[in-house]
């Protein structure tokens, strides 16, 4: 009987570990003063600053890319999708008031090339720097059996901090309030199973560069706007849209009016809408429509928030309010 190696059952750890080797020096450009040791180890370690804050909480979120890699895959481009990841987790926590301090990544593949692997680390790596955390770890599994040759998943892992009585959690919203919509790079990382179904494998590739386009991370501009009591909701407009995300931040008495008029909505959206026939309501609860990200503030301060955002070269406007209801998000 012929001897039988780990390598040949589909896993090469020496290559594996030179992979890992050649990210060391990528990674610790995204590297906070806070980070204590190199990639490599069992754990990963973070020395939270313990003087600047009086009660720090820290706030996690865990995501992936989603269908939007088949994209990726079928344009053969990898650079992008690493932001993504990075995207749908910053994001997440920054709805609290939180400040990324540390990120951690898992690719999953079966036999992807190492090149296509350092493509989505380096877009990753990206990511954090965008948002000033930290790529402090991660891993890389090699499946064989579980993914088809050449295919591959991203998920990531996020922790940050808030200051305990500085927490966004929408509870203080109240008629009247405004709602500011953040203008969105384009699709961003959700509704992609609804994208491949509208458009052929040749659109898709042909249009790849607009798919592809990264998740836009909004960190440093929205916390930039913190700490004040004049933003009393953030909704990061992801899977359910409109609906499902801004309806999640409301208190139980609190509606939100939507004009869907008072911003033009990208093209790739009524193009999508169109070839699909996809309903009106099925495109604000599956996709962006444009707006990235949701504020809900007080009127007083909603024109300086948007001068401020436009000073940092982002797009907001005035979308909607909020009126007596029950949890509901209208738009019309």
């Amino acid at each position: 009987m012929k001897s039988i190696t780990y390598k040949k059952s589909g896993v090469d750890i020496s290559s594996a570990s030179a992979f890992k080797a050649k990210l060391k020096p990528l990674v610790r450009k995204s590297f906070r003063p806070e980070v204590l040791r190199d990639i490599g180890g069992f754990g990963s370690f973070f020395q939270l600053d313990k003087h600047k804050y009086k009660e720090p909480v820290l706030v996690s979120s865990s995501d992936g890319v989603g269908t939007k890699l088949k994209i990726a895959e079928l344009a053969k481009k990898y650079d992008t999708v690493g932001i993504d990841a990075v995207a749908m987790n910053v994001n997440d926590i920054l709805c609290v008031g939180a400040e990324p301090l540390f990120f951690l990544d898992y690719i999953a593949h079966s036999n992807a090339k190492e090149e296509v692997l350092i493509d989505v680390v380096k877009g990753i790596n990206d990511g954090c720097i965008e948002a000033g955390c930290s790529l402090i770890g991660g891993e890389t599994a090699q499946l064989p059996g579980m993914y088809k040759p050449g295919e591959y998943d991203i998920a990531g892992f996020c922790v940050g901090v808030v200051e305990k009585n500085k927490i966004i959690d929408g509870s203080k919203i109240k008629p009247g309030d405004c709602v500011i919509g953040l203008e969105s790079s384009g699709i961003h990382s959700n509704g992609y199973s609804l994208v491949r179904k509208v458009l052929s494998k040749n659109e898709q590739k042909r249009m790849s560069k607009e798919l592809l386009t990264p998740t836009r991370i909004y960190v440093k501009q929205v916390l930039s706007l913190l700490p004040g009591k004049n933003i009393k909701g953030i909704a990061n407009i992801t899977g359910g849209a409109f609906y499902d995300k801004i309806s999640r931040i409301l208190p139980k008495d609190i509606d939100v009016k939507i004009n869907k008029h008072s911003w033009n909505v990208p093209k790739i959206f009524r193009l999508i809408q169109n070839k699909g026939n996809v309903p009106e309501r099925e495109m604000y609860h599956t996709l962006n429509m444009g707006i990235g990200m949701v504020l809900i503030v007080a009127p007083a301060a909603a024109n300086s928030i948007i001068a401020k955002l436009k000073e940092q070269k982002l797009k907001s406007w005035i979308i909607g309010e909020a009126v007596k209801g029950n949890k509901q998000v209208h738009i019309a």
